[in-house]
């Protein structure tokens, strides 16, 4: 009997000590396996902490602006405002070109295929010009040469003019654009008030002339004055027709594209104090731009659908 009991306590000790050593390992493995867990986290963890840390460094070693130009001068973007001034209407010229194309489809009269040439042609050349211009600013403000001379083959120096020349041609296109702008409306707007919309359609290429002239003799000197042409051209006509009591179609998409002209105009005169102002510009530019051929091909270049359902 006391043997008997002795192998029952002895096999109890076995079992426990067994169920024990079976505990001990799956709480050693448990540790295990959240240890390698608690590492892989942390080292993820450490690996974001210095990527932030190191991001926010690069950008704060980044300038993101200079100082406000003295008067007369012009105001030297830094290296990113320069590829933000060439991105943000670079991107744009392809698209423009696509939207000239769906306005030559539509085109049903040869004055829709003259003004599909004349706008179409003042659409994309801003965003052109104006790329070419801000890409030969980034090349010769920050990207020079080691030896002038081997750059490029007609001379450093002559590159420098280039982006003057270009410059110059970045402003007048401004004048050549709103005129353009306004073209398919006093061209194919249909209305009583015909002999106004002829007169302005003449005047509005003259004030075109005058401002681009203005511009070539007192380039980046007066520039207040610069933009209160550009405000005057922009707006003047249109008020001048309202006012003889014509309504344009598509007035709604016409104001929204006017604010956002008129908000842009904040940041085109905000370089030095808004980081990328000019960038900024642009993207106003591109809003308003798209409202006004949105307006201009809904209104004035009507597919046959709607075509039909009107005369219905």
């Amino acid at each position: 009997m006391q043997k008997e009991t002795s192998r029952v306590a002895s096999g109890g000790q076995l079992k426990s000590g067994l169920w024990e050593r079976t505990m001990n390992n799956l709480v050693q493995d448990i540790q295990n396996k959240y240890s390698f867990l608690d590492n892989l986290f942390s080292h993820v963890w450490k690996c974001i902490i210095r990527s932030n840390l190191k991001l926010k460094l690069q950008l704060r070693t980044i300038q993101w602006k200079n100082a406000k130009a003295k008067p007369g001068c012009a105001y030297q973007p830094t290296e990113i405002e320069q590829v933000a001034n060439v991105i943000t209407h670079g991107i744009w010229i392809v698209p423009a070109v696509f939207a000239v194309i769906k306005l030559f489809e539509r085109s049903n009269s040869s004055s829709q295929y003259l003004v599909s040439w004349v706008y179409g042609t003042t659409l994309c050349m801003l965003f052109t010009v104006s790329t070419f211009f801000h890409c030969s600013c980034y090349c010769a403000e920050h990207k020079p040469p080691k030896n002038y001379d081997a750059w490029p083959a007609f001379g450093w120096k002559t590159y420098q003019s280039l982006k003057n020349v270009l410059h110059r041609c970045d402003r007048a296109m401004i004048y050549v654009f709103i005129a353009g702008s306004y073209f398919p409306w006093l061209t194919l707007e249909n209305t009583d008030h015909s002999a106004i919309l002829f007169c302005m359609e003449w005047i509005i290429w003259l004030m075109a002339a005058i401002g681009i002239a203005y511009q070539q003799l007192y380039h980046e000197r007066y520039k207040c004055l610069e933009t209160f042409f550009y405000i005057v051209m922009g707006l003047g006509p249109a008020l001048v027709v309202m006012l003889t009591g014509h309504h344009f179609n598509g007035m709604m998409q016409l104001k929204f594209g006017g604010a956002f002209y008129i908000l842009g105009i904040i940041f085109f005169k905000s370089d030095g104090l808004i980081p990328m102002a000019h960038a900024i510009w642009h993207l106003f530019v591109v809003l308003a731009a798209g409202c006004h051929y949105y307006a201009i091909l809904v209104n004035l270049y009507p597919n046959d659908s709607n075509h039909l359902q009107t005369s219905s």
